[in-house]
């Protein structure tokens, strides 16, 4: 596939300016790519050209991430996010596509998904989770704590989670000697000086508070797979402590047919494993979207 540029464009979606990167063709099928906490839609930058060629990917910045706006007075609820995705895509005239999610673009995606069935094609969700076994026990402990109350107490311990040493951990923990010095430091330093802004503490809090609410969606999303059948590829890093490979193992109680390639990384698996990533979802949607009658 040749490799063609990516654009950084901006749309208004009710009144807020939203960030999205953007490459390929302009009939060609799409590829919506949600990421997770705490980066961007730089977490992208290493997938969509070898991509580019033969899909139109679009890659926003949720809403308070990246160089989205990050507004004080917008409601930071998952239910938010997805229904100002929604309208994100809208406003692109995106009537259908496939969905990439990862980490908090998992229940963004899935609520989308909910609501607009008929509008996806197909479903790549990278350590994104849907099942309470996909859940690390550690890792998950003071979220979880801050889900039940919210005090200064329990937000203290969350704080850390978007600090420099918290969001380097998030990409180095589960990644193999052997892929370490693939990690560019460049990712969790971009990360962390975007966490830092003015206005990240309250965003971050509201929404990790918030997370509670997708739980409570398990239950919806998985009726969802088993009622549209949805054409799923689950490629996770197994050594993932967020999101572990129980929870990609899952899907295939809901979705029998769905595809499931547990990688030697972690978290963020497209910083080690890009390239075999990229082979694998292009596989896949050549397979089960592009040449399904």
């Amino acid at each position: 596939m040749s490799v063609l540029p990516t654009r950084h464009r901006t749309v208004t979606v009710r009144g807020h300016e939203i960030a999205y990167r953007e490459a390929g063709p302009a009939d060609a099928p799409v590829l919506l790519l949600l990421h997770g906490f705490p980066t961007s839609s730089h977490m992208f930058r290493d997938l969509i050209p070898p991509l580019a060629g033969r899909y139109r990917l679009i890659a926003p910045d949720h809403l308070g991430f990246g160089r989205s706006a990050a507004p004080a007075g917008f409601p930071y609820t998952f239910a938010g996010l997805a229904a100002l995705t929604a309208e994100f895509t809208e406003a692109l005239g995106l009537d259908r596509f496939a969905l990439y999610i990862q980490d908090y673009g998992a229940p963004i995606g899935l609520r989308l998904a909910l609501a607009h069935p008929e509008r996806i094609t197909a479903i790549v969700t990278q350590n994104g989770n849907a099942y309470e076994e996909g859940l690390g026990a550690e890792a998950w402990a003071p979220v979880l704590a801050l889900i039940e109350e919210r005090t200064p107490e329990t937000e203290e311990p969350v704080r850390a989670i978007r600090s420099l040493d918290g969001i380097r951990w998030q990409y180095e923990t589960g990644v193999p000697a052997e892929y370490r010095e693939l990690l560019s430091p460049d990712a969790w330093h971009h990360d962390a000086a975007l966490m830092a802004r003015a206005g990240q503490d309250a965003i971050q809090l509201d929404l990790i508070a918030d997370y509670g609410s997708n739980f409570a969606l398990y239950p919806a999303f998985q009726e969802y797979f088993r009622t549209s059948r949805v054409p799923l590829l689950a490629v996770w890093g197994e050594g993932d402590q967020i999101f572990v490979p129980a929870g990609a193992e899952a899907f295939r109680r809901d979705l029998p047919d769905a595809e499931i390639h547990l990688l030697p990384t972690g978290h963020f698996a497209l910083e080690t494993h890009a390239p075999a990533i990229a082979a694998l979802i292009d596989d896949f949607l050549r397979r089960r979207v592009l040449l399904r009658p």
